[in-house]
């Protein structure tokens, strides 16, 4: 069927009207024709099954009954009137119930003519009652498209009030498919259809509106739930293809003597097989002549940092300049303070750039990245400042990049005439599904296995009453010479109050752990920076054994010697925070701990997001723990929200579904990369139209 119809506006479509239109459009997102095609049901009700008004029983079920009205009467209540008819078949009576819209019910409905009604029942002074039944004569109820598996559509209080209820959208629908005569232009190509044995466009969507069995409802819903995650994995497989083609990046062809050099003689330690596949897949990158886009994600501790620097060495063993972009000034001051040392060995020239860098620095700085003397800059929001130029910047690495927005990572890309190669590192593990939806654009590389001599954290539950015991555990760490982080949640919406917990958390601890005996550091984010950044430093050197904080440590601080992590009130927080903040401990070679302190009131998702904590210290797995918990949009920062406004697929519940649509998109792609073969052409045309009228980012906000 021709496309261009489907663009048709809502309001030309018989029974909607300019009122309704306007609605629909407001409330719904229903524009055209194809967006009323794809406004999906979201629950159906089984029809197929008739009741006898003496089989009732008193459940919330929806039922239908055939029956006849025999009698009329209005009933005073407190606010107006109700309507209540009679209604009888040949094994009893029950009413029907009207609290608005009387008179036109009246007027409408006849006395002894055969109706089908459907609603929920009621028990009331010894009899049934339904009230606001559908009704329909069992004319009208046979001639009806709509089967025995009854659609109920999204709604909004709005639509209700307007009139405009299901039975109303549902004949709207009806409408479409006759104007349309439910001929629909097929959108994938034979061999798939064959392969995976999915039924046509057409049928699925009569099926998927008017299901005429539980079948082939469920052949439909699998049918368009891949079709509409085959085409986002398409479109954001080609993006990828297209940059490759399009935008050429530095080749850097050797291998030279700084890489070889470091690996040789001054690697800390042996890089772990994951590490050693990582490595692999970014070199092949950087030696393909297309810019590379890759994300690097790796755990907290995996060793992202020593991948990243030897990258860097090979961009300079090539004669071009790196940079690495840190979303705080903490985490690009330990960066730095990282790297220096390795630098200073290499003879390498590497600067620091951030908010508080010295007017009189900067002008150094500046010159030496003109003219091509600096080597390697680590820095904040800094490095994208006009004044700062590259001479030749061959490599841009983006720490924890869920902070930056698109427009900033950009920039980066225009410090040069030709773009650098792009290296994005989380370590915010994001699960699969959601990594090859949201950053299906991207390469990924994993690094899944922490580096030799680490030991996994233990991590415990305590309730409140625990706390003496916890306090003795903390004072043995102590004597051993050992940190302690305890950590308050911080949580926007009630600051007053958790500014007070902090408050008297660290009051409570001060009166168990005694000066002179016993150096606390206090941090939240109502201090001054210059203070927060002594407090840190105090921490950091050892000069105090306990840091009271809120959330500000939790992306980046490093200190080796810090065992044990508390977290007060664990039940309000994520599970993504509370993985990040465990893995500020357990940097160092002594056994390290995570205590989750709660109060005895937990809802069942915190019960899991804490029992998921103490069973596991892989992020991966609690990454998709906490993506069945909160949902895609919520696991991919509030920036994001919405991740992905599908139709019908959900990327949680089908899992298998998305994994299966991007095998066969890559496939089809891989075998015909310009979908120009006869075979395809299907596809190549809902591409170029969903193209047209929709674009990838209207799926991934």
């Amino acid at each position: 069927m021709n496309t261009a119809l489907l663009q048709t506006p809502i309001d030309y479509l018989k029974g909607v009207g300019p009122n309704r239109a306007d609605l629909m459009r407001k409330e719904l997102g229903v524009h055209t024709y194809q967006d009323l095609l794809n406004l999906f049901p979201n629950r159906y009700i089984d029809r197929t099954r008739y009741y006898k008004i003496n089989q009732i029983k008193q459940s919330s079920a929806e039922i239908q009954v055939v029956g006849v009205i025999t009698g009329f009467k209005e009933v005073a209540q407190k606010q107006g009137k109700r309507l209540v008819a009679t209604f009888q078949d040949d094994t009893g009576t029950m009413e029907l119930v009207w609290f608005r819209g009387q008179k036109w019910i009246r007027d409408s409905l006849k006395l002894n003519t055969p109706y089908v009604i459907f609603g929920k029942t009621n028990w009331f002074n010894g009899r049934f009652n339904m009230p606001h039944p559908d009704i329909e004569t069992t004319e009208e109820h046979k001639k009806g498209l709509s089967s025995g598996i009854q659609p109920i559509y999204p709604s909004t209080e709005k639509l209700s009030n307007k009139g405009i209820s299901n039975r109303v959208v549902s004949k709207i629908v009806q409408q479409l498919f006759l104007e349309t005569k439910g001929r629909f232009t097929e959108t994938l190509s034979p061999d798939l259809l064959s392969e995976l044995r999915l039924i046509s466009k057409s049928d699925a969507l009569l099926n998927i509106h008017f299901p005429k069995s539980q079948e082939l409802l469920s052949k439909a819903q699998s049918r368009l739930k891949f079709e509409e995650l085959f085409f986002i994995q398409l479109q954001l497989i080609l993006k990828n293809l297209i940059h490759k083609s399009k935008i050429k990046g530095h080749s850097f062809d050797k291998v030279g003597e700084y890489f070889n050099t470091f690996f040789q003689e001054q690697l800390p330690f042996n890089l772990t097989n994951a590490q050693k596949r990582v490595l692999k897949e970014i070199r092949s990158d950087l030696g393909s002549h297309a810019q590379m886009n890759r994300l690097l994600q790796g755990d907290v501790g995996s060793g992202k940092t020593i991948v990243a620097f030897m990258s860097m060495l090979i961009a300079l063993d090539n004669g071009f300049q790196a940079c690495l972009m840190a979303p705080t000034e903490i985490l690009s001051v330990q960066h730095y303070n990282g790297l220096l040392d390795w630098c200073n060995k290499l003879n390498i020239s590497v600067k620091l750039l951030t908010g508080s860098t010295k007017t009189s620095n900067r002008r150094k700085i500046h010159e030496s990245l003109e003219n091509g003397h600096l080597q390697i800059l680590i820095g904040t929001h800094a490095l994208l400042e006009d004044k700062v130029k590259f001479k030749n910047l061959g490599l841009a690495i983006i720490d924890e990049q869920h902070r930056f927005g698109v427009a900033q990572r950009s920039k980066l890309w225009h410090k040069n005439i030709s773009p650098p190669h792009i290296l994005v590192m989380t370590a915010t593990p994001i699960p699969r599904t959601l990594a090859m939806s949201v950053y299906g654009d991207l390469d990924i590389s994993i690094i899944d296995e922490l580096p030799p001599g680490r030991k996994s954290i233990k991590t415990v539950h305590r309730y409140d009453k625990n706390r003496l015991n916890v306090f003795r555990f903390i004072r043995d760490e102590i004597q051993k010479g050992r940190q302690i982080y305890i950590v308050y949640p911080l949580i926007k919406e009630s600051e007053k109050m958790d500014y007070k917990d902090l408050m008297d958390g660290y009051e409570s601890i001060s009166r168990d752990f005694p000066m002179p005996d016993y150096q606390i550091s206090i941090v939240h984010g109502k201090m001054k920076p210059a203070d927060k950044d002594y407090e840190m430093q105090r921490f950091i050197k050892g000069e105090t054994q306990i840091m009271v904080a809120t959330t500000v440590i939790e992306v980046g601080v490093n200190v080796p010697n810090a065992s044990v992590m508390i977290i007060e009130s664990a039940e309000r927080f994520g599970l993504s925070q509370l993985h990040q903040l465990r893995g500020r401990v357990g940097r160092g070679a002594e056994q390290s701990y995570c205590i989750l302190m709660t109060s005895h009131k937990l809802t069942n998702d915190s019960k899991t997001r804490l029992e998921t904590m103490v069973k596991t210290n892989d992020g991966f797995e609690i990454a998709e723990v906490d993506l069945k918990l909160r949902g895609p949009g919520d696991v991919m920062g509030t920036q994001q929200s919405g991740v992905l406004n599908l139709r019908i697929a959900d990327i949680i519940k089908d899992k298998d579904v998305l994994q299966n649509a991007r095998h066969y998109a890559k496939q089809t792609l891989k075998g015909d990369p310009t979908l120009s073969k006869q075979e395809n052409l299907n596809i190549l045309n809902t591409y170029r139209a969903m193209s047209k009228y929709k674009n990838i980012w209207n799926y991934i906000s």
